[in-house]
């Protein structure tokens, strides 16, 4: 029996050093997800790796056999797009940093304070307000497009700065994240610890509730700036002055004209790539800021 258990002794070794060698099937089967991460992510930088490049190449390169390969016109792009129209692109970036900047300010104080008094305050029809609210998430931005555009115009607000501001201020997707938010960030205890020091109402929210929100209100700022940043078909209805024209708007303009001129192509693909870097560099001073506040929220808990 010992001599036979013996000489099973290293058919089992083998087998389990085989079993050993072999990845787990969890292994294998979760790269499926991380491939299909990478496939996306490849999906979605390959046109931002297009313009880029794109962007660095003269007309004769850009209309002959392309190659992700730098071209040599970058410098003059750039100053053939300075000089369009005696700089009306910088107007254009210009417009869309006020449009953007100040509308997701504005869009992030009032669902700040909407989204905390639905969170905090217990009072008749709230749940039928934030129902409203998420069906207005729901909604696609062109079915207001045209009631927005009447009722500015009844106020004769269109062709203005205000007619682009206005409509982006209140959002439907920022008060639903605020309230997610106060709802999980502020403690009932805290508020009512405030209530009892006699603080008022609007002191408790300025001083105990906005600080510990701020991580959540630079996540909806960011979103906000960049739909207002990437709006289209709200300047596109409201205005008529190119001079008011927010980039987006502006480099459609230069694609329709480059139709009949084939050397605005270059410009518009100059301009395209010119227009991602303020978004880009946006978010990481964000994701900083960001980052800092959720760390010292951690450390504070």
């Amino acid at each position: 029996m010992s001599s036979v258990a013996v000489q099973k002794a290293p058919a089992v070794a083998g087998a389990t050093g085989t079993a050993r060698s072999r990845p787990p099937l969890r292994g294998r089967v979760a790269l499926i997800p991380t491939i299909t991460l990478l496939l996306g992510a490849l999906y979605c930088l390959l046109p931002v790796a297009w313009v880029v490049i794109a962007s660095t190449k003269s007309g004769s390169e850009l209309f002959s056999t392309f190659t992700f390969l730098p071209g040599t016109g970058f410098a003059d792009n750039l100053g053939d797009l300075n000089a369009y129209r005696d700089g009306v692109y910088w107007k254009w970036m210009g417009n869309s940093a006020l449009y953007a900047g100040l509308g997701a300010l504005l869009s992030t104080c009032v669902s700040a304070v909407s989204g905390y008094a639905l969170a905090t305050y217990r009072f008749r029809g709230r749940e039928a307000i934030f129902n409203v609210l998420l069906a207005g998430v729901l909604m696609p931005p062109i079915i207001l497009a045209i009631p927005q555009y009447l009722l500015l115009a009844k106020a004769d607000l269109t062709d203005s700065y205000w007619s682009v501001l206005l409509p982006q201020v209140l959002s439907p997707y920022g008060v639903y994240l605020s309230r997610v938010y106060a709802a999980a960030a502020v403690p009932g205890d805290v508020v009512e610890a405030g209530r009892m020091d006699g603080a008022s109402e609007w002191r408790i929210f300025t001083r105990i509730a906005l600080p510990m929100m701020i991580p959540g209100l630079v996540t909806v700022f960011l979103f906000q700036f960049v739909a207002v940043w990437n709006n289209f078909l709200l300047p596109f209805i409201m205005l008529s002055d190119d001079e008011k024209f927010p980039i987006t708007l502006g480099l459609y303009t230069l694609l329709e004209q480059g139709s009949n001129t084939p050397a605005l192509y270059t410009l518009v693909i100059t301009g395209a790539f010119l227009a991602v870097i303020p978004l880009v560099a946006l978010f990481l001073v964000i994701q900083r800021f960001w980052s800092l506040d959720l760390l010292s929220g951690a450390v504070k808990s």
